[in-house]
């Protein structure tokens, strides 16, 4: 799951990330209002951290422009303004949650796989298709339920596949939601790990759920 944090502290941003990183997050950083934007607008994050008090351009004025282009982006408010006024102005601006500095990062995490959740329609952190099961919190996956092992980045492979349903999802999209942005779009380190993890969902399940479509991309075949 990618993420982007919008916050100037430099400092509380690496150490944000780097948190969240540890839980499995790939996190993209920005310490400018303007950047941040900039980088909302060109990835398609799966959920953004937004700071109010930045530098050069406020962090409600920068939600607003998310929501009047319709971007659907969740967004997560993290700021130290802890008034009342300051959590219903940011919800109402069209934030997705307002999480007070400082936070715990098990909660944070919580919420953003939360607002997450809702953005692929689901109410249950366990996503569920055919036999498979992918647990997302406890990043775990069963098949008929027998565990699966995993490494860090067929995880995240597959995770993003079962949130996505069955249809085919290009490698170019794939690699966009598990790296950041110093991936290198002509490293063969995608295509080694969709092997492995066909390999491992076929001994699994004795065949092939991960079935690749030249031209196109890659289609979980699990129903």
């Amino acid at each position: 799951m990618r993420i982007l944090i919008i916050e100037d502290d430099k400092e509380l941003s690496y150490e944000i990330k780097e948190g969240l990183e540890k839980k499995g997050f790939v996190v993209d950083v920005a310490n400018l209002g303007m950047d941040g934007e900039e980088k909302a607008f060109v990835t398609d994050y799966e959920a953004v951290l937004l700071d109010l008090n930045l530098p050069d351009k406020d962090g409600l004025e920068i939600l607003r422009c998310f929501r009047a282009e319709d971007r659907n982006v969740p967004v997560l408010i993290i700021s130290a303004r802890d008034a009342l006024q300051d959590i219903t102005c940011g919800l109402d601006s069209g934030a997705d949650d307002y999480i007070v500095k400082p936070f715990d990062f098990e909660e944070l995490a919580s919420r953003i796989h939360a607002v997450v959740r809702r953005l692929y329609g689901r109410t249950s952190a366990l996503i569920r298709i055919g036999e498979l099961e992918v647990n997302p919190l406890q990043r775990l996956v069963l098949y008929g339920g027998k565990p699966i092992p995993l490494s860090a980045k067929e995880f995240d492979i597959l995770c993003y596949m079962v949130q996505r349903g069955t249809g085919i999802i290009s490698s170019e999209e794939i690699a966009e939601h598990i790296y950041d942005e110093f991936y290198n779009p002509f490293s063969s380190v995608l295509r080694v790990h969709i092997a492995n993890l066909r390999r491992k969902l076929k001994e699994a399940s004795g065949r092939d759920l991960l079935v690749t479509w030249k031209g196109k991309g890659y289609q979980l075949c699990v129903l």
